[in-house]
């Protein structure tokens, strides 16, 4: 049974969190500023995080950075619409994506459910047969999970893996940003451009010498982004 953290000083979020998941069959652990989070996360096994931005003590981002320096748990932030700007830094420090509020019981249990497959893929066992993708240096080994460039193993969070596998399987094809999301998140966009730039960037950052003048992980300017041949 995966087990979720609910993060938020909103009590009553986090009951009314509580009540969606585990009537969903997740187990729920509960906190109410980051500094319980990190209590939490270093006392039990976790599967996934739904974090609040704004909360007294320790704010999410600042939780998010500290847990990012030790693990690839995915990470949602529950923001509300006035919050863009707090949006996009949590995901400059990690976040793999985030939850409006006030939001929906069965968008959080969608979220939820897609982050967690996609996590519990990247940490299973490795298939019997691999599956290899090259691009100049960069080979991706679906069987293994594992990336490298230049034969040295880049650690990936489970979303750059996905949208780093998508664009190397169908090298020189251009994707919008739109329809990376649909693929990789596996959900409708409704206005998520944002955060494939961002996740994009990060993925550069790993994979590209110099990631300001990319070789490999192009922009396609007005149409989305493609890995070149």
């Amino acid at each position: 049974m995966n087990r979720i953290l609910v993060v938020d000083d909103d009590r009553d979020i986090v009951a009314a969190l509580e009540i969606y998941l585990t009537t969903s069959g997740y187990q729920v652990c509960k906190a109410y500023n980051g500094r319980e989070a990190l209590e939490v996360l270093r006392d039990n096994a976790v599967d996934l995080v739904l974090m609040d931005v704004m909360m007294p003590q320790m704010d999410g981002i600042a939780a998010t950075k500290k847990i990012r320096e030790t693990s690839n748990v995915p990470i949602l932030f529950l923001t509300a619409k006035s919050e863009d700007v707090d949006m996009i830094n949590g995901l400059n420090v990690g976040a793999d994506d985030y939850i409006t509020k006030p939001f929906k019981p069965m968008e959080v249990l969608a979220r939820v459910k897609s982050h967690l497959r996609r996590y519990t893929q990247l940490g299973g066992q490795v298939k019997e047969q691999d599956n290899l993708l090259t691009v100049g240096p960069i080979c991706l080994d679906d069987g293994a999970k594992r990336v490298t460039v230049d034969g040295e193993p880049v650690s990936l969070t489970p979303l750059e893996y996905s949208i780093l596998r998508l664009l190397m399987k169908n090298a020189g094809q251009v994707f919008s940003t739109g329809q990376i999301y649909e693929q990789v998140w596996n959900d409708p966009v409704l206005g998520s451009e944002n955060t494939v730039a961002v996740h994009i960037r990060h993925l550069r950052e790993k994979i590209e010498i110099d990631p300001a003048h990319p070789r490999y992980l192009k922009v396609v300017w007005g149409l989305g982004y493609k890995m070149e041949k």
